[in-house]
């Protein structure tokens, strides 16, 4: 690779993920482990989930605290549903659920806070276990639906709110390149398997899509209102009433 190659590479780099590793970086410098205090838990009891599902004795106790399926009555899905962020699935390595936990709410808990990446994680995979019952409803004639077996299918767990808050912390920091990779790898899953998990994981794109415009548009508010305040007070002009 050329000289100029590098520069270019590194340039982009910085531009891309500068911002957030310094975030990152300063966080775990100055404040260590109490930076990740939530994640740590979150992490821990995914841990223990796992270790009890796959006893003899424990699979039963942690489908029932856990495990949320579209043939179940919607308020008890929803009961189970914050709970189901930490139960890895079965047909998975459990490491790369707890590697995902780890990095990306990590980042999310030192980036954007404890309260919104609570709530993003949420609100995503809540997108998900609603998605399941409207699927199953369309249909698998449609591109948008799903076939009625998909209704004992277990959900994706940590995965929805793992795709949906990476999707977020890079939006927020400009990593948009990485964004969009992020979305990329989720459609291209979707046209190569078209299972539940699959397009569980575009719902989780569309809820943090949602959220993100949100943010946006209250953002560009808030702007406006107080450039409106810095105008009207350079100018004499009584300010602008929020």
């Amino acid at each position: 690779m050329s000289g100029a190659a590098r520069r270019g590479v590194r340039r982009f780099a910085q531009r891309e993920w500068g911002p957030l590793v310094a975030t990152v970086t300063y966080a775990l410098r100055t404040r260590r482990l109490r930076a990740v205090r939530l994640t740590l838990s979150a992490v821990a009891l995914t841990s223990v989930f796992q270790i009890i599902q796959n006893q003899s004795w424990g699979f039963r106790p942690i489908q029932i605290i856990g495990s949320v399926k579209a043939e179940y009555p919607l308020w008890l899905s929803l009961l189970r549903t914050p709970f189901s962020l930490f139960v890895p699935a079965l047909d998975l390595p459990v490491w790369g659920a707890l590697l995902q936990v780890l990095l990306v709410f990590g980042i999310a808990e030192i980036c954007i806070g404890r309260g919104r990446m609570l709530l993003i994680a949420y609100a995503a995979t809540l997108a998900g276990t609603l998605y399941a019952r409207v699927g199953i409803h369309i249909g698998p004639d449609s591109v948008f639906g799903l076939p009625a077996s998909a209704a004992d299918m277990v959900d994706t767990g940590p995965s929805a709110a793992v795709v949906a808050l990476a999707v977020y912390v890079c939006w927020r920091y400009r990593a948009y390149w990485t964004a969009a990779v992020v979305v990329a790898s989720m459609i291209v899953e979707v046209v190569l398997k078209n299972n539940l998990a699959g397009k569980e994981h575009v719902a989780a794109l569309i809820a943090v899509a949602a959220i993100c415009w949100i943010t946006w548009t209250r953002q560009n508010r808030r702007r406006r209102r107080d450039q409106g305040r810095r105008t009207g007070s350079l100018s004499g002009a009584p300010p602008i009433q929020s």
